[in-house]
């Protein structure tokens, strides 16, 4: 496995693996926030957009936002943020997952950050495991709800030690 910057010629790709992988935490096929995930050209764009491959197939995506992205959702300054970790169904259970995380970790330290803020909807359990795996903690003061029936969870990392 291998992560690299996405291309203009993975978009496409990027972005069906994120609508693929939030598929179970989205209100189906009419849900409006299908548009934003599978939008990896904005996200291209507007942060950083990271993906993890094998033999040229993508296996997972990650958003890292760096200091005046319009990704960024609840960093303060002096911190990093990373978004929309995605991994493709069939490529789940492989640590894809873990390494998007931990990459996006130290590229943020890389960067300076003093802490890694994330936001995950409340539903996703998997998720939280992997965070607070990490050496991620909860931080309640800066939950969150973008509309109506959507909770989002702050997570907070700390002094983030990049990788040797």
């Amino acid at each position: 496995m291998r992560i690299r910057l996405a291309r203009p010629e993975d978009l496409s790709a990027v972005g069906e693996v994120t609508v693929a992988a939030y598929a179970d935490f989205t209100l189906g096929p009419a849900d409006p926030y299908i548009a934003r995930l599978r939008d990896a050209a904005s996200r291209a764009q507007q942060a950083e957009l990271w993906l993890a491959e094998d033999n040229a197939a993508v296996l997972g995506t990650v958003t890292v936002c760096p200091p005046g992205s319009v990704w960024r959702e609840i960093s303060r300054p002096g911190e990093g943020e990373f978004r929309m970790l995605a991994v493709a169904p069939q490529a789940r259970g492989r640590g894809v997952g873990e390494a998007l995380a931990r990459f996006a970790i130290d590229r943020l330290a890389a960067q300076g950050a003093h802490a890694v803020v994330l936001s995950s909807l409340s539903t996703m359990h998997a998720a939280h495991r992997l965070y607070e795996r990490l050496g991620f903690h909860r931080d309640a003061e800066r939950d969150w709800s973008p509309v109506p029936g959507v909770e989002l969870l702050a997570y907070v990392l700390p002094e983030p030690a990049q990788e040797a």
